[in-house]
């Protein structure tokens, strides 16, 4: 009986640290996050818009200033976009990695899929209480709305 108990402790402690996740690094010059990625190549964040093909859709580089981290756990970044355009959303392949709130500020390198896409009312308001954003802020979204989204396999800090 104590080998079985003594066995099973010994398995729900090798799960228990199978599970925990490493510690995210901090941003500085040259961390990747997820895929080990480089720069060359990348668009502006400007320039995307134009980068799209006929499915608007973009395989490659992005390079932009992050403005906000997801505040529960660094599941996605936004890009920001010149003038009154909203930010572009960057979400990680599979959740497989996270990044950490002093992200935000740096110049970063995104390597992934972009496209235009319809984010319903739903999902808006589901990003917007990760946002940390105010119930009055998430009552007034009440319709879909059109926006580049980017799911990537890697991101690199730049500066």
């Amino acid at each position: 009986m104590k080998h079985l108990i003594t066995l099973l402790v010994a398995l729900f402690a090798c799960f228990t640290v199978s599970q925990a996740q490493s510690p995210i690094a901090p941003a500085k010059a040259g961390v990747n996050y997820g895929k080990k990625i480089n720069k060359t190549g990348a668009v502006s964040v400007q320039k995307l818009a134009s980068s799209f093909d006929n499915n608007k859709a973009f395989n490659g580089k992005i390079e932009g200033e992050v403005i906000e981290v997801c505040k529960k756990k660094g599941c996605f970044l936004l890009l920001k976009r010149e003038g009154e355009q909203d930010p572009i959303m960057v979400r990680f392949t599979d959740y497989a990695y996270f990044v950490p709130q002093d992200l935000v500020g740096k110049t970063v390198v995104v390597e992934g899929k972009a496209k235009v896409k319809e984010t319903t009312v739903e999902w808006q308001k589901h990003y917007a209480e990760d946002r940390g954003k105010s119930k009055e802020e998430i009552a007034k979204i009440n319709k879909p709305k059109q926006e580049i989204s980017v799911v990537a396999d890697g991101v690199l800090v730049v500066k």
